[in-house]
């Protein structure tokens, strides 16, 4: 997905868990990949490995972040000096928060339901925090992996940048609450958050 004008940074989104019918045409990702355009982004979303069309089968995360820097190798060589961004929602979002942390192509970073009540996502968060990259994140209030409060005491604990969307009245799936999904999206890339900031 291509903005109108010449983008100003390309973002790869990367979709639910796939043994849980997770795929690059859910909502949540074609919102998010929508209000990246906006915003005037270039936006890959593919399906990880076994899904749909994609080779090979379900590699509980570790394929499937070579899958996640695979697309930011193609978005670079099809878009080349364009800052990358790198998201995600559900099981995504943990695959796109661990090759961010540790990506230095990637300078801003996004997270959307992260599952964060099925394992200890601390470590993981403190990663992310100590690559210091600009992050958003949005989380449905009754989100069932994680409440926004259970997330709000993790991303407190981050140094800045970082940015918390807690929706309220949403699930995990942010049924009847998409449009908030995509503006919380979209005002942030509209942000640049990718851009150094002057030191304050």
């Amino acid at each position: 997905m291509r903005p109108p004008t010449p983008p100003v940074a390309a973002a790869v989104v990367c979709h639910a868990h796939p043994l849980h019918g997770g795929m690059m045409h859910f909502k949540v990702v074609f919102r998010a990949a929508k209000a990246l355009q906006s915003a005037g982004l270039a936006v890959l979303r593919f399906n990880f490995r076994g899904v749909g069309r994609s080779e090979g089968v379900h590699d509980y995360g570790v394929g499937e972040e070579e899958d996640a820097r695979a697309a930011l190798f193609e978005l670079q060589e099809r878009l080349p000096g364009l800052p990358l961004v790198l998201g995600g929602f559900s099981f995504g979002s943990l695959v796109a928060v661990r090759v961010a942390a540790r990506d230095r192509r990637v300078l801003s970073a996004f997270a959307l339901g992260l599952p964060i009540g099925t394992a200890d996502r601390a470590g993981e968060l403190a990663r992310l925090g100590a690559a210091r990259l600009p992050s958003l994140f949005v989380q449905g209030e009754r989100d069932a992996f994680g409440s926004g409060e259970a997330l709000r005491a993790l991303v407190e604990t981050l140094p800045p940048p970082r940015e918390l969307v807690v929706i309220p009245g949403a699930d995990h799936f942010f049924e009847g609450h998409l449009d908030a999904l995509q503006e919380a999206v979209a005002g942030w890339a509209r942000g640049r958050p990718w851009e150094p900031r002057p030191a304050s």
